[in-house]
C-alpha cells in the first residue's frame, strides 16, 4: 500500500469518526463518547496528513510543523483548563476566527502558487484554471468574513464592546453592497486574475464581516455564534479544495451544514427568519424606551422561598445566563437533590436559546450532576407549567417574557417562550430590575403571582438551602 493510499484510507476512518462524534454530541448520555470520537478522528487525520506531507517536505519543514503543533496544543490545554463555562461562548467565537484566518492564508497561498506565476507555470490543466480562480476567491471571501465577524462576536460576548447593534444609516444596503461587490470581483478574477482583485475582495470581506456582526443585536448572539460556526466550516471546506484534501472538504461540510441547521433551529425557536437576524433584530432601539407602567414588583427573601418550596408538590427551574455568571449550578443541583428527597417533583425547563451558546444550560447542569431525565426542553415542559406549584426563574429574562405572546408591538413578539407565569407562584432570581440581554422589559416581574429574589443567584440559592 502506497503512502497516498494509506493516507486516504485513514481519512475515511477519520471522517467516519467525525460523523459518529456529531451523532454522540446530539444527546447528553452519549456526549462523552462523541467527544472521544472527535479527538480520535482528529488524531488520525493529523498523523495521516503529516505522514503524507513528509514525502515532499524536508526534515526542517516537518520539524516546524511539529513545533507549531506543540505550541498550539500547549495553548489549547492552557485555555481549556482556565476557561469558565461562562466564557465558553466567546472562546468558541475566537476559535472560529482562527479557522477563518487560516482559510484566508490558504487562499492567498493558492494564488501565489498558481495565479501569480502566470500561464504555463503550473501543473493545473488550462480548462480547470478558472475553477481554481473561483476556489481561491470564494475561500478568501468566506474566511475573511468569518475572521472579522468572529472577532466582533468575541468582543461583544466578552463585554469588551457594547452588545447593542451598530446602527449605521443604510446598514442593510451596506451588507447587500458588499455581497454585490464580491460577485462582481469574483467574475473579474475568474476572467483575468490579478493581485489587486484579491486585495480588494479581502478588504471587502473583512469590512463586511465586521459590519455584519456589529450591526446584530445582543439578543441574537446565540444565533450569530452558530452562524459563524457554519461559516468556519464552509471556509475549511474551501481550503480543502485548494489543498486537494478530501478530509478537510468532508469535515468542513459537516461543520458548515450542522452549524447552518443549528442556526435554523434557533431561529425557529425565536420565531425569526435567518435574514431577520442578519438584518439586526433584538436590541435595536427603534424608538423611545419602554415607559409602560406595569405596577409595583413584590420582593421575597430566601426563608420565605424555602417555605414555598417545602410545601410545593412540583417545582420547575428555568435557568438562564445569570445562573452561569453566578456559577449557581452546583447549589441549584444540591437544592434539586434536597427537594427530591422530600418528595417534591423537580424538573428543569430549558429554552433553546437560553444563555449565549446553544446547549449552554444543559452543559452547566450536566457538569453539576443534575440527572438528564429531569432536564426538559421548552416544548416538553410548557404544557405542564399551569399545574406547577412553584417556578424558579434563575437568571433568565427574555426566554420567560410574556410580552412575546401578549404584546404584538414588542421587539420579541411571536418568540416562543416558557410560560412560567401560568404556575401558581413564580420566584425570579435577579440582581436588579434591569431588562435582559435583548434590552426588553419583562412584565413577568410585576405579575401578581411573581416575586423577586434579589442578589447573587449562587448566594441566594445557598441561603435557601440553609433555610431548608
Amino acid at each position: 500500500m502506497t503512502a497516498s493510499t494509506a493516507a486516504q484510507a485513514a481519512y475515511v476512518v477519520a471522517a467516519l469518526l467525525f460523523i459518529l462524534s456529531l451523532a454522540g454530541l446530539s444527546r447528553h448520555e452519549t456526549s462523552r463518547s462523541g467527544v472521544a470520537y472527535g479527538i480520535g478522528g482528529m488524531a488520525i487525520a493529523l498523523v495521516a496528513t503529516i505522514g503524507l506531507a513528509s514525502r515532499s517536505i524536508a526534515a526542517t519543514g516537518i520539524g516546524l510543523i511539529a513545533l507549531a503543533m506543540v505550541i498550539g496544543a500547549g495553548i489549547g490545554l492552557w485555555r481549556a483548563r482556565r476557561v469558565e463555562m461562562t466564557g465558553m461562548p466567546e472562546l468558541i467565537a475566537i476559535l472560529h476566527s482562527f479557522v477563518g484566518l487560516a482559510a484566508v492564508l490558504v487562499g492567498w497561498d493558492g494564488y501565489l502558487d498558481v495565479e501569480a506565476k502566470g500561464a504555463g507555470q503550473h501543473e493545473i490543466a488550462s480548462d480547470l484554471l478558472r475553477i481554481h480562480h473561483a476556489e481561491v476567491f470564494i475561500g478568501v471571501f468566506i474566511g475573511a468574513v468569518t475572521f472579522t465577524g468572529s472577532v466582533i462576536a468575541f468582543l461583544k460576548l466578552s463585554a469588551r464592546i457594547r452588545s447593542s447593534p451598530l446602527m449605521l444609516p443604510g446598514r442593510n444596503a451596506i451588507n447587500l453592497g458588499g455581497l454585490a461587490a464580491f460577485v462582481a470581483l469574483t467574475v473579474a478574477f475568474v476572467v483575468s486574475p490579478h493581485l489587486w482583485l484579491l486585495v480588494a475582495v479581502t478588504a471587502v470581506a473583512l469590512a463586511l464581516g465586521l459590519h455584519l456582526v456589529a450591526s446584530i443585536g445582543g439578543g441574537d448572539m446565540p444565533v450569530v455564534v452558530s452562524m459563524l460556526n457554519s461559516y468556519s466550516g464552509w471556509a475549511a471546506a474551501a481550503s480543502g479544495f485548494l489543498l486537494d484534501n478530501n478530509l478537510l472538504i468532508v469535515t468542513g461540510a459537516l461543520v458548515g451544514s450542522s452549524g447552518a441547521y443549528l442556526s435554523y433551529i434557533m431561529c425557529t425557536a425565536m420565531n425569526r427568519s435567518f435574514l431577520s437576524v442578519i438584518a439586526g433584530g433584538f436590541g435595536i432601539e427603534t424608538g423611545p424606551a419602554d415607559t409602560t407602567e406595569y405596577g409595583e414588583h413584590r420582593e421575597i427573601n430566601a426563608e420565605d422561598t424555602a417555605k414555598l418550596l417545602r410545601d410545593a408538590d412540583s417545582v420547575v427551574i428555568t435557568p438562564g445566563y445569570g445562573m452561569a455568571v453566578a456559577q449557581a449550578q452546583y447549589p441549584v443541583a444540591d437544592l434539586t437533590r434536597k427537594l427530591r428527597e422530600r418528595g417534591v417533583e423537580v424538573r428543569f425547563g430549558i429554552h433553546p436559546v437560553a444563555g449565549r451558546l446553544p446547549g449552554h444550560m444543559n452543559v452547566l447542569l450536566a457538569e453539576a450532576k443534575v440527572p438528564y431525565d429531569i432536564v426538559l426542553e421548552m416544548d416538553e415542559i410548557n404544557d405542564d407549567l399551569a399545574a406547577t406549584t412553584v417556578v424558579l426563574v434563575i437568571g433568565a429574562n427574555d426566554t420567560v417574557n410574556p410580552a412575546a405572546i401578549d404584546d404584538p408591538g414588542s421587539p420579541i413578539a411571536g418568540m416562543p417562550v416558557l410560560r412560567v407565569w401560568e404556575a401558581e407562584s413564580v420566584i425570579v432570581f435577579k440582581r436588579s430590575m434591569n431588562p435582559g440581554y435583548a434590552g426588553v422589559q419583562n412584565p413577568l416581574f410585576f405579575r401578581d403571582n411573581s416575586q423577586m429574589l434579589f442578589g447573587d443567584a449562587k448566594e441566594r440559592v445557598e441561603d435557601i438551602l440553609r433555610a431548608l
